[in-house]
């Protein structure tokens, strides 16, 4: 009975030993197997740092607004009789916009003409009486204040019928008519709008701290989108007064506008160009990741020579030629993981005051994929860059 129990307990060991055996060389099979496996190299897209030209700029938000706008309306009661504008017409200077029913006026004027021609008439022929002693002075006072009476009521009732229409006092677009044809309207009845819109404003905010770098004349740019600003202007005022709620100070500036793109109340881009500088360091904003512990960029650089292992030793021996392919081939690339300090972004780009030095080549896309001492690929074929720059261009 015992020798059966000890013939058991090895036979037990043997198989417990032979599991625990096999499960430690598979775990250093698979462990040198990863060991052993070459890392993949992560596709990046890269850009070299070189000193270029520095645009400066100052971006804001605006609003379009007319040089010269404003909305027309009668200054007197009536009942429109014709209206000579439709919607969209350009209109010259005092030219005839409305016009109200005037009849009575008129009559009037004429009954005030007639009247001022009698008195006339009188004051003349008291003028010849007293120049043959015949006349009185206080007769021919009489028919001078008279004739001066009539005069001005006809003047007066000349300003009444021209009130019963309505000019343009500039040259501008009209807007979409307000009143109809047979409309009672009353005075200060708005009849359409009136916009020069050859030459337009716009007015814009920046922070109290960029107030020191702009002045009157100053050029600045125009758009619908930060990508295309094809419309130029110049500040033209400045206020002298910052907000105190909102530490921005308002700004007007003037944009021409001789084909009519813009329309007035549109927001636009607007960007104030200040002037050029040189040797700045500046990269593509999607090169620079912003962390908890700051900003940083990749920088590629060439992998560190290894080692040869002894197998690869042995394999070089017997196969000589193969090794010597194997050190005809370029140097593997990795990256270096370098925090910066950054400053003004202009144009897609950021300004790089201190981290990088001129001739470094950094990565521009595929950082997300990437650590330090990663290797990389580079494939600059597609890159945000130029991706952007076509959409512009298009």
């Amino acid at each position: 009975m015992i020798k059966r129990l000890i013939i058991a307990a090895i036979l037990l060991a043997v198989v417990v030993g032979g599991i625990v055996g096999f499960n430690t060389f598979r775990d250093r099979a698979i462990q040198q197997y990863f060991a052993s496996m070459p890392v993949p190299s992560v596709t990046v897209s890269t850009v070299k740092v070189e000193p270029s030209t520095w645009n400066p700029g100052i971006e804001a938000i605006g609003t379009v607004a007319a040089s010269r706008g404003v909305d027309l309306t009668v200054e007197t009661l009536g009942v429109v009789k014709e209206i000579f504008f439709d919607s969209n017409q350009r209109v010259a200077e005092d030219e005839i916009l409305v016009q109200l029913d005037d009849s009575v006026q008129r009559a009037d004027l004429e009954v005030a003409r007639t009247q001022s021609s009698l008195d006339q008439l009188a004051l003349t022929r008291a003028i010849e009486l007293q120049q043959r002693g015949v006349g009185s002075t206080a007769t021919l006072d009489a028919a001078r204040a008279a004739a001066e009476t009539s005069a001005s009521q006809v003047q007066k009732l000349q300003a009444v019928l021209d009130q019963k229409q309505l000019r343009a006092p500039y040259k501008g677009t009209m807007g979409i008519p307000r009143i109809e044809l047979g409309q009672f309207v009353q005075p200060g009845t708005v009849v359409a709008t009136l916009q020069d819109l050859d030459t337009m404003r716009a007015d814009f905010s920046v922070p109290e701290q960029q107030l020191s770098l702009l002045q009157i004349g100053q050029p600045v740019i125009f758009g619908v989108n930060a990508d295309n600003m094809p419309f130029k202007g110049s500040i033209k005022g400045i206020e002298p007064k910052v907000d105190p709620s909102s530490r921005l100070v308002a700004i007007r500036a003037e944009i021409s506008n001789p084909e009519g793109k813009l329309s007035p109340g549109q927001f636009v881009q607007v960007r104030v160009e200040l002037p050029e500088e040189n040797d700045v360091l500046a990269v593509p904003e999607t090169a620079v990741v912003t962390s908890l512990y700051g900003d940083f960029i990749f920088v590629v650089k060439s992998a560190a020579a290894k080692q040869q292992p002894a197998a690869d030793a042995a394999t070089a021996q017997q196969n000589p030629s193969e090794s010597a392919a194997a050190k005809t081939e370029e140097p593997a690339l990795t990256v270096s993981q370098v925090f910066v300090k950054i400053g003004r972004r202009s144009n897609g780009k950021i300004e790089i005051t201190e981290g990088v030095s001129p001739g470094d080549e950094v990565v521009t896309a595929g950082q997300n994929r990437l650590s330090n001492n990663s290797p990389v690929v580079i494939n600059n074929s597609v890159t945000p860059t130029n991706s952007g720059a076509e959409a512009a261009a298009r």
